[in-house]
Formats: C-alpha cells, sequence, structure tokens
C-alpha cells in the first residue's frame, strides 16, 4: 500500500469544490432509467449515454471523479479510447463500483446486506490495470420508527465495508464507503440522526480494526433527512443541522472528504442540502457530492435517446454539475436554477 498515493487520489476527487458522478447504476436500475424515457436498454445505448455525459465539455471544473459499472469501465467511446482513458486524459478520475448489491440478511428479516467480497483481491487488480484509481461499496441500512436496524445489521455491515476498504487499499485504490440509511418510511429527522449515528460509530471501529488508513479513503453517507412516508418533513436548514452535528461527532478529521449521496432527493433538493450543510462550515473535511440520478435525471428526461438532443442534455448536465460545486462552496441559491 502507498499511503502517499491514496491520499493523493482521495484529495483530488474532493479539490476545489470538485465532487463525484456516480454512473454505477447496475443493469436493472439503468434499465428503469431508460424505461421512464421508452428507450431499450441496449448495451449501445447505455454505453452512449455514458459517452454524452463523460465528453460534455467542462465538466472537468467542477467533477473530480466519476464512478463506474463494470460493464462501462470496458467500453470506449466512439473513437475508440477506453472510458477510463478518456476520464483521465480531461483529469476526472475513474473510479468502478465492486459490490454485487444488497441481499436479504439471513435469519432477519427486513434487513439487507452487500455481497461481493468472494474474489473481490483479484477483481481489484484487473480493475487497478483497467484503470480504476477509487472504488466504491453500498452498505444498506433499512430503518423504521422503532425496530430497525438491529444491532447485527449493523455490525454486519460494517465490517464488510471495512474488509472491502481494507482490500482496496492493499491494491493501490481508494475505497469509498458508503453506509447509506435509507430515506423510505416514515421515520422522522431525530430518529435518521439516531440511526445514523450508530452507523457511523460502528463502520469507524471497524475501520479502525482493519487498519484502513482513514487519509487514503472517502465516506459516502446519507443526509440525515425524514423518511419520505413521514408526516414531519424537516427544512432545509434543520437538515444540514442535524447532518453536520451527527458527523462533527462521529467522523474523525483524518478523512479528507464527504462525498454526500442524493438518496432519492430531487435535483433541487439535494444541491439545496448541500449548500446548506457547507454554509455551516468550516470543517475539517471538504464536505461534497457523489450523485447519480440528483446530477442525472434532468439529462435523461431532455434527451430522450435522440442524437438532435444531445447538445442540450449536456448543457443541462454541465449546469447540474456547476450548480452543485457552488453548494460545495455554500454559494448555490435556488434563484439560480433555469439561469444560463
Amino acid at each position: 500500500m502507498d499511503i502517499n498515493e491514496l491520499k493523493s487520489v482521495a484529495r483530488a476527487i474532493v479539490a476545489d469544490q470538485k465532487g463525484i458522478l456516480a454512473a454505477d447504476e447496475s443493469g436493472p436500475t439503468i434499465k428503469k432509467r431508460f424505461d421512464a424515457i421508452k428507450l431499450e436498454c441496449s448495451e449501445e445505448n447505455r454505453r452512449r449515454y455514458r459517452e454524452i455525459l463523460f465528453t460534455t465539455m467542462g465538466a472537468e471544473r467542477y467533477l473530480g471523479g466519476v464512478i463506474l459499472y463494470d460493464e462501462t469501465l470496458r467500453q470506449n467511446s466512439t473513437e475508440g479510447i477506453p472510458f477510463a482513458e478518456l476520464l483521465n486524459s480531461r483529469g476526472i478520475l475513474p473510479g468502478i463500483k465492486v459490490d454485487s448489491g444488497a441481499k436479504s440478511l439471513a435469519l432477519h428479516a427486513g434487513e439487507k446486506i452487500t455481497e461481493g467480497l468472494d474474489g473481490l483481491r483479484e477483481r481489484l487488480q484487473e480493475y487497478r490495470q483497467l484503470g480504476a484509481k477509487f472504488a466504491k461499496w453500498r452498505g444498506v441500512i433499512e430503518i423504521d420508527a422503532a425496530a430497525l436496524p438491529s444491532s447485527y445489521a449493523i455490525r454486519a455491515n460494517a465490517h464488510a465495508l471495512a474488509r472491502y476498504a481494507a482490500l482496496c487499499q492493499e491494491a493501490g485504490i481508494v475505497p469509498i464507503v458508503e453506509p447509506e440509511v435509507l430515506m423510505d418510511g416514515a421515520h422522522d429527522l431525530q430518529r435518521c440522526e439516531a440511526v445514523s449515528a450508530q452507523v457511523l460509530e460502528a463502520v469507524f471501529e471497524e475501520l479502525a480494526a482493519h487498519g484502513v488508513a482513514l487519509e487514503g479513503m472517502l465516506l459516502k453517507p446519507n443526509m440525515v433527512i425524514a423518511g419520505m412516508k413521514s408526516p414531519q418533513q424537516a427544512d432545509i436548514g434543520q437538515v444540514a443541522a442535524a447532518t453536520m452535528r451527527c458527523l462533527a461527532r462521529h467522523v474523525p478529521p483524518a478523512v479528507p472528504g464527504i462525498v454526500f449521496l442524493s438518496g432519492g432527493q430531487s435535483a433541487e433538493d439535494a444541491t439545496a442540502h448541500l449548500s446548506a450543510m457547507n454554509q455551516l462550515g468550516p470543517f475539517p473535511w471538504q464536505v461534497s457530492f457523489s450523485y447519480g440520478r440528483a446530477l442525472q435525471a434532468p439529462v435523461l428526461d431532455n434527451w430522450q435517446g435522440l442524437e438532435q438532443n444531445v447538445a442540450e442534455a449536456q448543457k443541462i448536465f454541465l449546469r447540474r454539475c456547476q450548480l452543485n460545486s457552488l453548494a460545495c462552496a455554500g454559494k448555490y441559491d435556488s434563484g439560480m436554477e433555469g439561469a444560463a
């Protein structure tokens, strides 16, 4: 493990108010996105869609990294350039999703465990040869108003995240550690904060036990937010305050960056929350974004699989990247939406 290289890569991803595009949708997930615009989910359509995102001129000013799916890491641009090489040439670091998805946790009804550790060491070696500089693993934490998650589900997912992170650093790849407390359900803001605190405590305890160098990783947590079915929804300021209070108490300052997931929020809400959090700073870590749907949904809606819409779709994508970069500096305002 070259700790200096890991530190350099981790810092570069979140430098200068940059964030991450999560373009690592699995086959079933990208099919849902394409079904919504009535587009066939063929390999070529998936390749072309990702190419539109990756070739958007100016995106390198706002993106430090892109998370790819296994298929995408092996694909090329129309000119025959491997996507990892294309991104690198623009100063955007390529990453790779390495987990194989969340499955039911045996004997724990309603809870999940992420699989994919078997053979991970060998896969990481191949991914590094293909150009990946960082990786991502998502641990899914189900939550309700009282019973879930169990302490065992938290420990099991924290352990898997730490094993993954250690294997990444061994391979010279920066791990993004993603413990996601889901925003489904009817739990309120206080319940989400309490569970998020438990999860972060367990994750960093396991990372320490596995010898993971915190300086050579990034954390991708959920925001502290009420469940979508909760009658008590918090405003932007309340979400920002609860989230940063939780992180300040439970995330060591050695971690170079926190890159939030959007978790099903609208593009505008995800950006507004990020900006409100950064207005509460400064913090010991860079506070940035690792958004999938919150960056891509407006792009897909505009593109519709039609080549004549590519230029406008790229313009929309660039604008969303720019707005989130401004949010990393606490300078976003909702009045900017729709501006040229």
